[in-house]
């Protein structure tokens, strides 16, 4: 294999923009390598990643435990699709539905794909176990959401970018406002054939906007009394990145109660993906007891990727790391002492409204318009500054950084994120 060019950054950039299609709109940085909590761009200057690939690198760029599996496996077979049985699969299929308390576990490569399983799954169900008549199944969203950007996935997006001019749309799902538990109930008395509804316990992509603390429990108890699928999409909030092995484990502390993964709440489906692969290689899935996962039979769904050895090694090992290293703990503890120091300066402020968050997902909101560009000024001085972020919604700004990190890297963290603020005052 002949070896490529070394490019400097602005190379780099422009041969992505030759070349690549124009359906992202990266920050202005090339990075070239990355461990732990670190990233360091193709001129070698050195990041903090306050973003973690969108919450996949909770276990920290190229984590040893993870990459060796991965190699080792690589080395030995990576791809049987499922027309055979693997030697791998059934240790990870075992592994995940232990941790996470479920019968089985269906596995597949990208979060949208996984979403896209649960929402066939919940559909089936309907139309198998409630006498939903074919064809007439509802599935209930929540307004603001973001599940991916398949056709199906956008259909039921309020996000123009994403939905404009990509119709016509898939039909049989019913919008209601998030974190709204009177237009839940009126929807599911309203609506016929409703056979699930679809929520984040946390909607990052709308800004990390966390529900009351008791959202999810009552909407599972409406779901149960309407006899209606809840559907978790914890493909960004779940394995460790909010303080719990799961947002739907509430608010409790990790820490105190050595959390056994058994959530406050258990969705009837459980849809995880991204820190599922440590950040290495694309594992997802969806979890469901027999009585919802039954209705699954051959020839209904799959993929030629979803539960090949390399994916499957790479899941147990990016779940070992999360307990062996404690990671829930530690962001439920640092995500604390993060809210607190931000807070302070929010208090004085008139630049940033507020802090929001839980465990090591957390955003700020900047006092400007959605359309301003404060937010995405701000992210690029962070940058120059030694750490990266991105805004969402114009004018808020996620930190998500990989759970590895330690309470001093976190606290010159911070100050860099206030050094920052301070100079658009």
């Amino acid at each position: 294999m002949s070896v490529e060019q070394h490019l400097s950054s602005q190379e780099a950039m422009a041969l992505e923009d030759r070349y690549g299609a124009h359906n992202y709109h990266p920050l202005p940085v090339v990075l070239s390598r990355g461990e732990g909590v670190h990233v360091w761009d193709v001129e070698g200057k050195k990041y903090y990643d306050f973003l973690s690939a969108y919450s996949a690198v909770n276990q920290g760029h190229c984590h040893p435990k993870i990459i060796n599996a991965m190699v080792e496996q690589a080395q030995t077979l990576t791809l049987t699709s499922r027309a055979f049985y693997n030697d791998q699969l059934g240790h990870f299929e075992k592994l995940v539905s232990e941790t996470f308390h479920y019968d089985k576990f269906l596995p597949m490569n990208s979060g949208a794909e996984a979403v896209e399983t649960a929402l066939k799954l919940s559909r089936k169900w309907g139309y198998e176990k409630k006498g939903v008549p074919e064809n007439e199944a509802k599935i209930i969203v929540c307004e603001n959401n973001f599940h991916g950007r398949t056709t199906t996935i956008i259909s039921f997006s309020n996000d123009p970018v994403a939905r404009k001019q990509f119709g016509p749309y898939t039909q049989g799902f019913v919008k209601i406002p998030y974190d709204n538990i009177e237009a839940l109930e009126k929807a599911l008395q309203e609506e016929s054939n409703v056979v699930g509804f679809l929520v984040e316990p946390i909607q990052g992509e709308a800004g990390v906007y966390t529900p009351a603390e008791d959202y999810l429990k009552r909407a599972k108890a409406l779901c149960e009394s309407h006899n209606v699928l809840l559907i978790a999409d914890e493909v960004q909030t779940g394995i460790a990145r909010t303080g719990t092995l799961l947002a739907s484990c509430g608010n409790c502390n990790c820490a105190d109660r050595h959390c056994s993964g058994t959530p406050e709440v258990k969705p009837d489906v459980l849809v995880l993906g991204k820190a599922l692969s440590g950040g290495v290689y694309p594992v997802s899935g969806v979890l469901a007891n027999d009585e919802v996962m039954s209705v699954i039979r051959p020839g209904n769904h799959g993929s030629t990727f979803g539960g090949n050895p390399i994916a499957a090694v790479v899941g147990r090992a990016a779940l070992e790391v999360i307990k062996e290293e404690e990671l829930a703990e530690n962001a439920f503890q640092l995500g604390n002492h993060f809210r607190a120091r931000i807070q302070e300066y929010v208090e004085q402020s008139d630049l940033v409204r507020l802090v929001r968050g839980r465990g090591l997902l957390n955003a700020i909101v900047i006092n400007d318009s959605e359309d301003g560009d404060t937010a995405w000024n701000i992210c690029v001085a962070l940058k120059e500054n030694g750490l990266l972020a991105k805004p969402t919604h114009g004018n808020i700004i996620r930190f998500a950084p990989p759970l590895v990190m330690t309470e001093e890297q976190l606290d010159e963290c911070i100050d860099i994120i206030l050094m920052t603020l301070k100079s658009f005052e």
